[in-house]
């Protein structure tokens, strides 16, 4: 059966595993970097997590591992569970605890979370970005209000940023857009902060635009290991604070319905009667 691995924080239980009986002996720093390097073998680890045991408790530690895939986590628990792994006793392996009272919603993940998880899955080589737009939105500001003189304490770097994921070998590509702000007092800003805050803003709002591009994918996992991309777009933004910014989006013959060419031209490579996938089970 496929596995879906969106571009978002795992908090499913399915995904996240609760290891015990770890010895006393090492630093919770030599755990983590033990357990890291264990389960890792695995899959790639969202974050590795080690704590004291309780008071009440016999001295040691435990640990919450978090894996993108939950096939991933469930083969590391069969693997480990009862193993020696990296100490005399043998340590306990379970997978979370399902709560289906308690919902979440899920949390999109940073851009260079974003970059590592493509990396996984596609390979370094396997993806590009392309930057379309990238403006000072502060200059629009201030070209339009050239009368009026705001408060120094009120001023800003602003930036906005209009880019691309592109999948190649998918034939896949996927906008993303990102504004960053950055507060400036040119009571205290010399020319040499000034320009570190200006590109510092630039550079927040290019990862922005890339953590949007990325929530737009969806890494299908099969069984046989092929790997398949879903590109669903979001919809309209209609948001108050980004209605001003539809001219600066629509930049030369960008245009995001370009993009809504249908899910299927993103999966390839395989056979999808092959493998039994179909495009309704991703819904």
């Amino acid at each position: 059966m496929a596995e879906l691995v969106p571009f978002a924080v795992p908090i499913e239980s399915d995904k996240t595993l609760l290891v015990w009986e770890l010895s006393s002996g090492p630093t919770a720093e030599d755990l983590h970097h033990s357990l890291f390097t264990v389960f890792s073998q695995f899959g790639l680890l969202y974050s590795v997590r080690v704590f004291p045991n309780a008071a009440v408790a016999r001295p040691g530690f435990y640990a919450i591992i978090k894996f993108y895939s939950a096939r991933a986590a469930h083969t590391a628990q069969i693997a480990c569970d009862q193993k020696h792994l990296f100490q005399k006793s043998p340590v306990k392996v379970r997978l979370g605890t399902r709560h289906k009272a308690v919902k979440h919603e899920a949390l999109a993940l940073n851009s260079s979370r974003c970059q590592e998880l493509a990396n996984y899955y596609f390979g370094f080589n396997g993806w590009s970005k392309r930057i379309i737009k990238l403006q000072a939105l502060s200059d629009l500001e201030e070209r339009e209000n050239e009368d009026i003189v705001a408060p120094l304490q009120k001023q800003s770097l602003k930036f906005f940023c209009a880019l691309e994921v592109i999948l190649p070998s998918y034939e896949c590509r996927s906008p993303g857009v990102g504004m960053a702000e950055e507060s400036l007092d040119k009571l205290e800003e010399g020319p040499l902060s000034f320009l570190m805050k200006r590109k510092m803003t630039q550079k927040l709002a290019i990862q922005k635009a890339i953590s949007d591009a990325f929530q737009k994918l969806l890494i299908v996992v099969l069984e046989s290991g092929k790997i398949a991309v879903v590109y669903k777009p979001c919809e309209e933004i209609t948001d108050a604070k980004t209605e001003e910014l539809q001219d600066i989006i629509q930049v030369g013959y960008f245009s995001w319905k370009q993009y809504g060419q249908g899910e299927e031209e993103c999966l390839s490579d395989f056979s999808l009667e092959e493998e039994e996938f179909r495009l309704s089970e991703l819904d």
